[in-house]
């Protein structure tokens, strides 16, 4: 299989590490949001190709592409992925509104190419253990609690490195337990509120969230994050 990798960040690396773990799977381009940054990472991992054009990567030969680019990216990005007939993986969010969200999906059903969104949570070895035995009946999941907490003051990448957009506890971290929720407990999510503390002056995003969901078996997750 061919792949476009669009990315050049600290996700862009997670994804070619596992790329390269694959048989039968080749990188034919990077494309990054940077030149400098995009042209090393092309150096520094061996891939034939690289540009700052998603579209110039999607008129090669190719069978899909991964996007590890910015969230305001995301959705118009999958829809021009899907449009040139590759399938793509998104990074989460599939988008930042509603509005883009449903028209990825409706570009999906029009363009029948498989769209996914990377939800990489459920595939965590004890998530497995986990889903495996609530699937058996074994285990019954009344109450998830979740918390995801760093510290930090600058918006700065996974490697230290500067960043060219702002990291949010809503899009970046709390999907990954949106979605999990739903997947252990094999519902739909039909109720929930969030909450969210001051936003920092510099980053402009709120340091501090609390996000509580529940199914309609009755099961409750509880979600607190925060940057401080």
């Amino acid at each position: 299989m061919k792949i476009i990798l669009a990315g050049e960040g600290a996700i862009g690396r997670k994804h070619i590490a596992a790329l390269q773990r694959i048989d039968d799977v080749e990188v034919v381009a990077i494309v990054g949001g940077l030149a400098d940054d995009t042209e090393a990472f092309a150096d520094e991992f061996g891939i034939e190709r690289w540009t700052t054009d998603l579209a110039e990567a999607l008129a090669l030969d190719a069978d899909a592409a991964i996007l590890a680019t910015p969230t305001q990216m995301h959705a118009a990005q999958a829809i021009q992925t899907m449009r040139a007939g590759k399938h793509v993986l998104v990074e989460i969010p599939m988008a930042d509104n509603l509005a883009d969200s449903s028209e990825l999906v409706r570009t999906q059903q029009e363009t029948g190419v498989t769209a996914m969104v990377c939800h990489t949570r459920r595939f965590n070895p004890s998530h497995q253990w986990m889903h495996d035995r609530i699937s058996r009946g074994e285990l019954t999941l009344q109450h998830l609690v979740v918390e995801t907490y760093f510290f930090r003051r600058e918006n700065r990448n996974a490697m230290g490195k500067p960043r060219t957009w702002t990291d949010h506890l809503l899009w970046h971290h709390s999907c990954h337990t949106v979605d999990l929720f739903g997947y252990q407990t094999g519902e739909p999510i039909t109720a929930g509120w969030a909450q969210q503390g001051p936003t920092h002056p510099e980053l402009g995003i709120a340091m501090d969230m609390t996000i509580g969901m529940s199914v309609p078996s009755g099961a409750l997750c509880t979600l607190s994050l925060s940057f401080n």
